[in-house]
């Protein structure tokens, strides 16, 4: 039987905001990966699991959007989503439907061509265009790179995603799988929460605010109420970069910050499946994506690409 089953590491790659970390959601069937419509919402490589019994398994590997990086964490998460390409089996390059190809595009063909690895196109978002916009994007993008597949698709709805299982399953090596068949990804839930928490904050702080911003999670630790029910005490860290951010992130009599908590805290109770108990502080470290012990203390470490 084992003979007969395929794994493999697959990346996701795209410029910000094309909905990687919605595809990858989307596949596994679970919410690991944070998302929003701002760009850089994914700053570090994310692994996830689909095992599949009767074809194998597939090592997702979600990385941040390959950017031109403006200061130290563009540099890290740049870094992170380039190394990927590394150590996969597989390319998924995720686009949106367009007859342009940009810098940024261009910027990613010479890595791919550097790559030399199968890469399946996701063109993806076809449910907000019109068929034809999507031929023309199919054709602009086969006379740029020698793709093994072309698959339009929607992450958010779901089309399609059945046909990009079985395309990536095509292109797999045999081989045994490398994480139980229980495993959905290989993020520490301490990690998930965190990012759960930041990503409360993209959705509801104004543009700028969001890429000054990390969480850290101080505290957390499960109890048992009188009656017997389980509980999860949280307490977490939203890290912003000047003096005037902390005040908007508060909000005025702390309404932002309490409403930031009360959508967190409804995604920390369903992935933990039990009640938590969450209480959120705000600190500012000036600058901190420009300094490389920040950084890192922070939880971006360039040792662990």
């Amino acid at each position: 039987m084992e003979e007969k089953l395929k794994s493999g590491f697959v990346t996701i790659i795209g410029r910000p905001n094309v909905g990687k970390s919605t595809l990858m959601n989307r596949l596994i069937g679970q919410k690991i990966a944070i998302t929003s419509n701002k760009p850089q919402t994914t700053r570090n490589r994310i692994r996830t699991v689909y095992t599949d019994r009767e074809r194998g398994q597939i090592v997702f590997v979600d990385t941040p959007g390959i950017h031109q990086a403006k200061n130290k964490l563009g540099e890290y998460m740049v870094n992170a989503a380039e190394e990927t390409l590394k150590d996969v089996d597989l390319i998924l390059w995720l686009v949106e439907p367009s007859s342009f190809i940009g810098a940024g595009e261009q910027h990613i063909i010479r890595r791919l061509e550097k790559a030399r690895l199968p890469v399946i196109l996701i063109i993806n978002k076809v449910d907000m265009v019109e068929k034809e916009k999507i031929l023309e994007s199919i054709d602009t993008y086969r006379r740029v790179f020698d793709f093994d597949e072309i698959i339009p698709a929607s992450a958010l709805r779901g089309h399609n995603l059945d046909d990009v299982i079985a395309t990536i399953f095509k292109y797999l090596p045999y081989g045994p799988q490398f994480y139980d068949e229980d495993t959905v990804t290989d993020q520490p839930r301490r990690q998930i929460v965190a990012e759960m928490i930041r990503e409360k904050s993209l959705h509801a702080l104004d543009e700028e605010i969001p890429h000054g911003i990390a969480v850290t999670i101080e505290r957390m630790k499960q109890r048992k109420t009188a009656a017997g029910k389980r509980i999860t005490d949280i307490e977490a860290t939203i890290v912003c970069e000047k003096d005037s951010h902390k005040g908007i992130i508060i909000g005025k009599g702390g309404e932002m910050l309490k409403k930031i908590g009360s959508n967190a805290r409804y995604e920390i109770e369903r992935l933990l499946e039990g009640r938590v108990n969450l209480k959120l502080w705000v600190k500012v470290k000036k600058d901190w994506r420009d300094s490389d012990s920040l950084i890192r203390n922070l939880g971006y470490r360039k040792d662990e690409l």
